[in-house]
């Protein structure tokens, strides 16, 4: 349960770039996640929210990520994670990130400022009471902003099945890279807003890396939706020991109205 939120904000939606500009979200956009293990055992809760900020007399987007364990989990193995991004409103560049966790005592507090002119992270560790800089890749983004980033660029009539993606990102005090590929569309039925909703979705895979928390590069499969809002429904991770679910079961304030069927 250690990778409650990291899982979800990581591999929710991320979709390869294009040339379009209008936005996928707004201002007051919010989604609520169930997490569950194994399937059926739920196990937490996590939240995405968008609002404006004015950083250093830049007009950002600043988004905050909770995760928390509950019920018998929260009993045994306390998740309390909180990640933060301010990101360009007309770019997409982050400008500042921010990691704050504590799960099952294991704690950081990290707060990173981006300086694209001349490719740096500034990381101020302040558990360790430290501050390193960092080179960064080419049109970075943080854990945060660059699903907000590629969820607004996508370009759905140009993928096919099969189609890989890559992209950068700087995370904590290192550089990944990341490839996604397109698995086709898919019907997904999940419990939304109360009601049991079929929404039309696009399949993805993104690799990760095999080892102590997943099974194989192959663990993640996630859905998100076939339409212009391109919000994150669904995401399944079969880890070492059992399997890590997250289904999409509120949401309020989408720029685009949510085609849904009720499923009866």
């Amino acid at each position: 349960m250690k990778y409650l939120l990291t899982i979800l904000i990581f591999f929710a939606g991320l979709n390869p770039p294009s040339t379009k500009t209008d936005s996928a979200f707004q201002k007051g956009e919010w989604f609520k996640f169930r997490m569950s293990y194994s399937g059926w055992f739920k196990a937490g809760e996590a939240t995405l929210k968008v609002n404006e900020k004015n950083l250093n007399g830049k007009s950002v987007y600043h988004v905050v990520g909770k995760g928390k364990t509950t019920g018998a989990v929260n009993l045994f193995f306390k998740v309390r994670d909180r990640y933060e991004s301010y990101f360009d409103k007309n770019t997409g560049s982050p400008y500042k990130f921010i990691r704050k966790i504590d799960e099952g005592g294991h704690t950081k507090d990290i707060e990173i400022d981006f300086d694209h002119k001349e490719g740096k992270a500034i990381v101020n560790n302040k558990k360790k009471k430290k501050i390193d800089t960092f080179s960064t890749e080419k049109d970075v983004q943080d854990m945060v902003s660059m699903y907000y980033y590629l969820r607004n660029s996508i370009d759905v009539p140009s993928l096919k099945i099969g189609d890989e993606i890559q992209t950068n990102m700087f995370f904590d005090e290192e550089n990944y890279g990341f490839k996604l590929k397109f698995l086709g569309r898919e019907t997904v039925k999940i419990r939304l807003n109360g009601n049991r909703v079929k929404i039309n979705a696009l399949k993805f895979r993104p690799y990760v890396m095999a080892g102590r928390v997943f099974k194989e590069e192959e663990s993640l499969t996630l859905w998100v939706s076939d339409d212009e809002n391109k919000i994150p429904l669904k995401i399944h991770a079969d880890l070492a020991v059992g399997s890590l679910r997250a289904d999409l079961e509120a949401f309020k304030g989408l720029k685009y109205s949510l085609p849904i069927v009720i499923d009866n």
